[in-house]
Parts: C-alpha cells; structure tokens; sequence
C-alpha cells in the first residue's frame, strides 16, 4: 500500500509505502513526519486519511484526467475534420474508436482511493471498494471549507 501526498510542512509532494504497521510516515524532502492515529487501518481497511483528520474517502479511477480530456478532444478534433470533407464513414468510425479505446482503458485503469479534504491519493488498499464514489455535496462542502479558511488567515 502507498500513499501519495502533498506534506502539511514543506507542501512538497511525496510518495511513501506504509502498512497497517506503520505509525509514521516521512516526507522525502523535509524528512518530517506525519504520526498516523491507530485507528486509521483497522482490519486491513484504511478507516481515514493518514495525512489530515479527514474520514472523508472515495474511489475513483486511477487515470490522468488530462489524458482522458485529450483523448476526447482527438476525437472530436479527428471526426470533426473527417466531417468537414464529407467523410461520413470516417466520422463516425472515429467516434467510435474513441468511444471504444475509453472503454477498454476503463476496463484496465484500477482504482485509486482519495481524501476529499487533502487530495491525498491511496493505491494497492485493501477493500477499496467498499468506500464511495465521488460526492459532489461532501467535495463541495470541504471545498468551501477550503475557502472560508483561506479568507481567514
């Protein structure tokens, strides 16, 4: 199990394995450490974020986002040209095959575990499924949170 996160000291963003073991983890650049409360892994399960006090998860696929928005402008891109010069076979086909490759990497991509609050990223975790998906109230509340605490300091 791995946990990718932004440090709360140095705000650089670090990488660290961890366990249901493990009490502590360390940034690779400040070399402070984060104290992991024992209740976060109960049971092989991640009970909360390791990095805030958040108990706020959910899945979502582990995927660049870029890459998928990419991928969906090509296509648009690449059947909008094919339109313009009456390829209507080619349109089409182009469509598909984007819809199809979008498919098929849904298929393959595994899931990631995320903190709405820290944006912590959590993979190889044991029943990830049994967390959520992504709720736009519980991401909109935290990023609101976000913001009236940002206003304040």
């Amino acid at each position: 199990m791995n946990v990718t996160y932004a440090c709360p000291h140095c705000h650089e963003t670090s990488r660290c394995e961890f366990s249901a073991d493990t009490r502590e983890i360390v940034c690779r650049h400040c070399s402070r450490s984060v104290q992991i409360p024992p209740e976060a892994i109960r049971g092989g399960r991640l009970q909360r974020c390791l990095v805030c006090p958040s108990h706020d998860l959910y899945v979502r696929k582990d995927f660049p986002q870029r890459v998928g928005v990419a991928l969906v402008v090509a296509g648009i891109l690449g059947s909008s040209v094919a339109w313009y010069y009456s390829a209507l076979y080619w349109t089409y086909g182009i469509l598909f095959a984007t819809a199809l490759v979008d498919f098929v990497l849904f298929l393959i991509v595994g899931n990631a575990l995320m903190c709405y609050r820290c944006h912590a990223q959590y993979r190889g975790i044991a029943e990830m499924d049994e967390h959520e998906a992504f709720n736009l109230e519980t991401h909109e509340r935290y990023r609101q949170q976000a913001a009236r605490l940002g206003k304040q300091t």
